[in-house]
C-alpha cells in the first residue's frame, strides 16, 4: 500500500512539472549546421554539484554522488561524440578545475546561466541588443593548443534527491493536497569553437526518471541533453 502511494506522490510530482514547462514560452532554436566530420572536440570535465534534499526542504551537499555523476556524465560524453565519428579527448579530473582550464569552465557557468535566463526565463538583456553571439572569449584558444581540438564540449548539472523522510512527507501532503518539492536535476551543455571562442550550440534538459549517479541513467540522460546537438 505503501509503494502505491509512494508511485501516486511521484506520478502528482512529475505531472505538476510536466504543466509547468508546458506553460513556459519556447523560443525558436537557430539551425545549426553540423560539425565537420573527423572534429577533434575536447570533452570538459561537467561541473556537477548534487545534494540529498531533507525533510526540513534543505539541500545537503554530496560529494560522492557529485564525483559518480561527474565520471559518469564525462563518460557518456565521450562516447557520444566517438560514435558519432568524431576524435574526442578528456581532461584529468584531478586538475581540470584548476588555473586556466578551471577558469574557462567557470566562465561557462556564468554564461550558461545567462542563456538559460533568456531562453526560457524570458529575461531581455540589454547588453545583448548589439552582439547576437554568445561567445566565452577567445581565451579559450589555449584549450585549442593544449589539447590539439577544434571544439570544447562543457556540461554543467545541479541537482537534489529527496531523502526517505522527504518523500514520507511528499506522501502526507498529497493526502492533504499540498505539493512537496521531491527535488529534481538539470543540465546545460554547450559546444564551443576554439578558434573564435563562439557558442555554436546550447541544450538544456531536466533529468526526469534518469538518475546520473548510475552509468545508464547517466547514458539516458547525455541522449537527451545532447539530443538536438549538432554532431
Amino acid at each position: 500500500m505503501l509503494k502505491r502511494v509512494f508511485a501516486l506522490a511521484v506520478a502528482f510530482v512529475l505531472l505538476s512539472v510536466a504543466t509547468v514547462a508546458e506553460a513556459q514560452p519556447r523560443r525558436r532554436e537557430p539551425r545549426v549546421e553540423p560539425l565537420p566530420e573527423h572534429s577533434r572536440v575536447l570533452v570538459m570535465q561537467p561541473d556537477v554539484q548534487l545534494a540529498l534534499l531533507t525533510a526540513a526542504g534543505l539541500p545537503e551537499p554530496r560529494e560522492d554522488w557529485s564525483i559518480a555523476g561527474r565520471d559518469n556524465l564525462a563518460r557518456s560524453l565521450a562516447a557520444l561524440v566517438e560514435r558519432e565519428q568524431h576524435v574526442y579527448s578528456t581532461l584529468d579530473p584531478a586538475t581540470a578545475m584548476e588555473g586556466r582550464v578551471g577558469q574557462i569552465i567557470r566562465l561557462h557557468d556564468v554564461v550558461g546561466q545567462s542563456i538559460l535566463s533568456e531562453r526560457i526565463g524570458g529575461l531581455k538583456l540589454p547588453t545583448r541588443r548589439n552582439a547576437p553571439d554568445w561567445t566565452l572569449g577567445e581565451g579559450v584558444q589555449e584549450l585549442a593548443t593544449a589539447y590539439n581540438a577544434d571544439y570544447a564540449l562543457f556540461v554543467r548539472a545541479r541537482g537534489s534527491y529527496a531523502s526517505g523522510a522527504r518523500a514520507a512527507a511528499a506522501i502526507v501532503g498529497l493526502v492533504a493536497g499540498v505539493y512537496i518539492p521531491m527535488g529534481g536535476q538539470d543540465a546545460f551543455a554547450s559546444l564551443v569553437d576554439l578558434r573564435t571562442g563562439k557558442i555554436v550550440w546550447f541544450g538544456y534538459a531536466t533529468a526526469g526518471g534518469s538518475d546520473m549517479r548510475e552509468a545508464d541513467g547517466a547514458i539516458a540522460f547525455v541522449a537527451e541533453l545532447m539530443r538536438r546537438a549538432p554532431l
